[in-house]
């Protein structure tokens, strides 16, 4: 016996809330410590760097030697100076410091070039997280660089 429209309505109302809290609560939870995200990127608050995830500064050495570098990062460079990029020599740099299945945290200068190494890295099956507005984006949340630990 088919349920009348009124039933019908009020499991299709039920199950349309529980659907909307799941998604909220899910989207809280992977928020926590950052704001705005965007296609796997954030901009990330000062509580995000005193959780433990492993940061990688992706931009040239004479990037880092010039700003700094977010204390505790590890330092890969992955487009050089001529914008050109390895990606066979990253990953085996990469798979050094994190497993793949690992989440971690990219960061460059600006975010522009995290936002294309992410979008490549999520792809082959890393757990990457974007930092948008990299190293320059910081100082308005009160994180300051420490300096290069020439290698």
């Amino acid at each position: 016996m088919p349920q009348p429209i009124s039933a019908f309505s009020r499991n299709l109302a039920t199950f349309s809330a529980k659907l909307l809290l799941s998604y909220l609560l899910c989207t809280l939870i992977a928020c926590a410590g950052a704001t705005d995200t965007e296609a796997g990127g954030i901009f990330p608050d000062s509580t995000f760097f005193s959780i433990k995830i492993t940061i990688i500064d992706i931009r040239t050495k004479p990037e880092w030697r010039h700003t700094g570098i977010v204390k505790g990062s590890e330092t890969i460079t992955f487009f050089d100076v001529n914008g050109e990029y390895d990606m066979v020599n990253f990953r085996k740099q990469l798979d050094q410091i994190v497993a793949q299945d690992e989440e971690f945290a990219i960061i460059c200068r600006s975010g522009a070039r995290t936002r294309r190494a992410a979008r490549y890295l999520t792809q082959v099956g890393y757990k990457v997280i974007d930092l948008k507005g990299g190293v320059k984006y910081l100082p308005k949340i009160g994180i300051s660089l420490v300096p290069y630990p020439e290698k």
